[in-house]
Parts: C-alpha cells; sequence; structure tokens
C-alpha cells in the first residue's frame, strides 16, 4: 500500500475537490481559507457534488465520512514545515494579499515541495521550462516578487482540468463539479517529492465511494507525469475559450466562446499548442482540440476570469498575457490573442479607476 501523506493546501475551492479526494484516498490535508470558510468546513466537512457516467443526477460526498481526515486553517494556524507536500490552489493575485503573503514567504523558506494547481503557473515552475527568459515574463504576474523566495527544483504544476465552481445559493463548504476530468501533475526534480505525488495518486485511484450498497469509482483522478510539459495543455483551452468569454460590453458562456465561430477557436487553439509543443512539449501530451471542444459544449457559463472582471475585479490571472508574451520572446504572434489581451486590459483599467 502507497505510504499515507499530510497535505497542506492553500484555498479552498479546487482545494476542497483536490482535498476531498485525497481523503478518499486515505490521506490527510488542511486546507487553509477565510474564516468563515474555515467554520464551515471544519463543523460540516466538505461537500463535494460530481455526476459519474451511468448514474443519474450528482452523487455527493462529504469529507467527515471518508476514511482521510480533511480540515481547514486560517493562515496564521499552520506550519507548512510540518507537511509532506504544500498545494497552491488560490488564484495568483490572492498571493500578495495580507496574510496569505506572509504564509507563502513561510512556505518558500519550508524546503518542502510545493505543486501549484494555478492556471497560471509560478514563476519557479516556468524557470524549469529550457529556453525561456523569465525576467521577461515577471509583467505578467500581479507581484512577481511573491514567487522570489521559491526554489525552482521544489515546484511542480498541475493543471486543474476539471471544471467546478460553488452554486452561489448553497453555503461556502458546498462545490460542484461540472466537468470531472483529471488533475495532471508534472514530476519534481527530485524523485523522493515526486514519489510522494504518486503515493497520493494511488490512494486517489484506489478509493470507491458507497452509494446504495455500491462501491463506485469516482472520477477527478490525480495523474503524474514525466514531462514537465503535460500540465501546459491546459493553456489552449484557456486561450481559446476561457479568456475569449471577454468580450467590450460584456461575458459569454465558454461553449459560445468556442462554438459561435469554429474555425477561429481552432486556430487559436492549434497556435497555443505549436508554442507548446515550440517549447518542449510532445504533441502526444496535449489534448486534441475536438476533445476540447466537445468538453466546451458543457460548459454554460462565462469562465471564472470573465465573471471576476464583470464582478470589477481589479485583478486576475493573466495567462493570455503570459502566452502572448512567451510567444514574442519566439518571434510569434497571433491577432486575435492580441485583440483577447486588449478586451482584458480595458477591462481592468476600468475596474482599477473604479476603485481609485
Amino acid at each position: 500500500m502507497a505510504k499515507k501523506h499530510n497535505v497542506l493546501i492553500l484555498g479552498a475551492s479546487y482545494g476542497s475537490l483536490l482535498g476531498t479526494k485525497l481523503a478518499m484516498g486515505g490521506h490527510d490535508a488542511t486546507m487553509v481559507c477565510l474564516p468563515a470558510e474555515v467554520t464551515a468546513f471544519n463543523t460540516n466537512g466538505a461537500i463535494v457534488r460530481m455526476p459519474i457516467k451511468g448514474r443519474e443526477g450528482l452523487v455527493e460526498i462529504n469529507s467527515k465520512t471518508l476514511p482521510g481526515k480533511l480540515g481547514a486553517a486560517g493562515t496564521t494556524d499552520v506550519d507548512p514545515a510540518k507537511f509532506d507536500l504544500i498545494v497552491l490552489a488560490m488564484q495568483e493575485p490572492q498571493y500578495r494579499s495580507p496574510g496569505v503573503r506572509e504564509l507563502t514567504e513561510k512556505v518558500a523558506k519550508s524546503g518542502r515541495p510545493c505543486m501549484s494547481i494555478m492556471n497560471m503557473p509560478p514563476l519557479p515552475y516556468l524557470k524549469r521550462i529550457p529556453g525561456l527568459d523569465t525576467s521577461g515574463l515577471r509583467a505578467c504576474f500581479a507581484d512577481a516578487t511573491v514567487w522570489d523566495a521559491f526554489d525552482p527544483k521544489l515546484m511542480t504544476l498541475c493543471s486543474p482540468d476539471p471544471q467546478a465552481f460553488r452554486p452561489p445559493e448553497e453555503p461556502v463548504n458546498v462545490l460542484q463539479v461540472r466537468l470531472p476530468t483529471n488533475f495532471k501533475s508534472a514530476r519534481f526534480e527530485n524523485a523522493e517529492h515526486t514519489q510522494i505525488l504518486k503515493d497520493l495518486e494511488a490512494g486517489v485511484d484506489a478509493a470507491r465511494f458507497e452509494v446504495d450498497g455500491k462501491a463506485l469509482e469516482v472520477p477527478v483522478k490525480l495523474k503524474v507525469h514525466d514531462s514537465i510539459f503535460v500540465p501546459l495543455a491546459k493553456w489552449a483551452m484557456l486561450i481559446a475559450g476561457n479568456y475569449r468569454c471577454v468580450g467590450k460590453d460584456g461575458m459569454r458562456p465558454i461553449k459560445e466562446a468556442v462554438h459561435a465561430d469554429p474555425e477561429t477557436t481552432r486556430k487559436v487553439y492549434e497556435w497555443v499548442v505549436k508554442l507548446c509543443v515550440s517549447l518542449g512539449a510532445d504533441p502526444k501530451d496535449l489534448v486534441p482540440f475536438e476533445k476540447y471542444a466537445n468538453a466546451a459544449l458543457s460548459l454554460g457559463s462565462p469562465s471564472s476570469a470573465a465573471r471576476a472582471l464583470a464582478a470589477g475585479a481589479p485583478n486576475i490571472e493573466r495567462v493570455d498575457l503570459l502566452v502572448k508574451s512567451i510567444a514574442a520572446q519566439r518571434g510569434e504572434r497571433l491577432e486575435e490573442l492580441d485583440r483577447t489581451v486588449d478586451l482584458v486590459e480595458g477591462w481592468l483599467a476600468k475596474n482599477r479607476a473604479a476603485k481609485g
């Protein structure tokens, strides 16, 4: 049997999905989140609802019923050095906020391996990609100095492919999975650290959940890959779908962003795939456009980035700007991506002006 681990997770949205899956696999996890969330999770557990192939409706999993323990704590209540692995599961701009920034500094100094499940790859991870001038990418981050104390050898990236949301009418401890795909993580440079990921993967893979007397295999697995480029598969999806939800006067669902003009979407998607291949990715590690376009049919609301802009956010994760900047380093540009970046920056400028 794989070794049991104790994992610290910064963030409780996607963090509660991963944490629940780890607890299903017999591992323990602690999520760092806001005071109201700490109370809700510790009192009532994390509740995750998800579709399972061949079953009507959603299956509900409560973390309090699982073999592993899932708890929650505030930013000053945890010592990162006491955990086997630290997961970065907040939105990139949040790491510079008071309390979180200080905890992030402790994480960097702890010497513990870190796995990011942000859409925005942290700067230390980008330093693991040969040939990138990461000094030219700092402007893509809300505050690049947050990442300066991290050792790239201790940072890996996990693609947050599952689509999930907190239903607005439900308590904060409820998460609903819309698209139950897998978390795909790259290895660490250190084999012992990679083994931690493989132990987590094995626990999640073996877990079953009993419903009506039947032991069900539950989707959303953790998959560990040797290639450091596998998590970059998400970039094409983000640029072709999520960020193209942003319009001049409002937002549109991901489904519409992808399928309103499928020819342009395919062009954008395949251009980003080609960029990833030029960095060193194997085309087999990336997701074919047809598979993504089919999955996008079920995504009937705007992306989280688009919703944040519409709600007045002064900062969001800027994968759009990152991909544009990496392409520019390689002498490449795409007009549709330039248009998307301009639209995002227009919203950010308006939101920042409104906040004074």
